[in-house]
């Protein structure tokens, strides 16, 4: 069964680009456009889409607002943001209200394809350039020492080391929770003992670790953490 897709954009051109491109991949199948996000907002409850493309700045209703409001909704579909900009500040809106990543329009057909495969797992997906500006702003305002650190994840064991992955990918617990088959109780206790173990404090400092020791691990589709 293909993943039911959405594509909400202000420009005709844009839309009609993005619906052919999907429709062409056998896994993926569009099912509605919209013009702006209030639009899109009034058809998501009709139409059911799994992931929802969704431009930043439109008329009306902006992707960040319209994301926000289609979280609050029961079973929300996943939203993609594709933008041409990549300001820190529009980025984190968006993350913020929900949005499970947050592309460039410059992006090729095939990373389009396989930001959609992940994001439809529950992992965040993030242009390679808007991550890296992410990443060291956050490392300039957080006191983290990622070499002493990096040297002590041989402390972790592979369970710990895999849900480390899994937050360096942007998943909440609830969300590796879900991934791993764990309890929410057991995901908050690997994540207090990786802390402890790598001498942080909170799930900001893990992500920059994750991130720049180059730490990832699939998305498993059963089983535990393994330790």
């Amino acid at each position: 069964m293909p993943i039911r897709v959405a594509i909400v954009d202000d420009q005709a051109i844009i839309r009609m680009g993005l619906t052919m491109l999907v429709d062409s991949h056998e896994d993926f199948e569009v099912v509605f456009e919209a013009t702006d996000g209030a639009e899109a907002v009034a058809q998501v409850t009709a139409h059911r889409p799994d992931i929802v493309l969704m431009d930043l700045t439109m008329p009306r209703l902006d992707g960040v607002e319209a994301t926000r409001r289609l979280m609050r909704l029961p079973d929300p579909p996943t939203v993609l943001i594709l933008s041409v900009f990549d300001t820190d500040e529009r980025v984190l809106e968006a993350l913020d209200a929900g949005a499970g990543g947050f592309l460039l329009k410059d992006l090729r057909p095939e990373e389009l394809f396989a930001a959609l495969h992940t994001v439809i797992t529950g992992c965040r997906v993030i242009a390679p350039e808007v991550l890296t500006s992410l990443v060291r702003k956050a490392a300039d305002r957080t006191p983290v020492r990622v070499g002493g650190a990096g040297e002590k994840l041989d402390l972790l064991s592979p369970g710990e080391r895999r849900v480390l992955a899994l937050v360096g990918a942007g998943m909440t617990n609830a969300q590796i929770a879900r991934a791993l088959q764990l309890s929410g109780a057991s995901v908050k206790t690997y994540v207090s003992r990786t802390l402890a173990k790598l001498g942080l404090d909170n799930r900001t400092q893990a992500a920059l670790i994750a991130y720049e020791m180059g730490l990832t691990a699939p998305v498993p589709r059963a089983g535990s953490p393994g330790g």
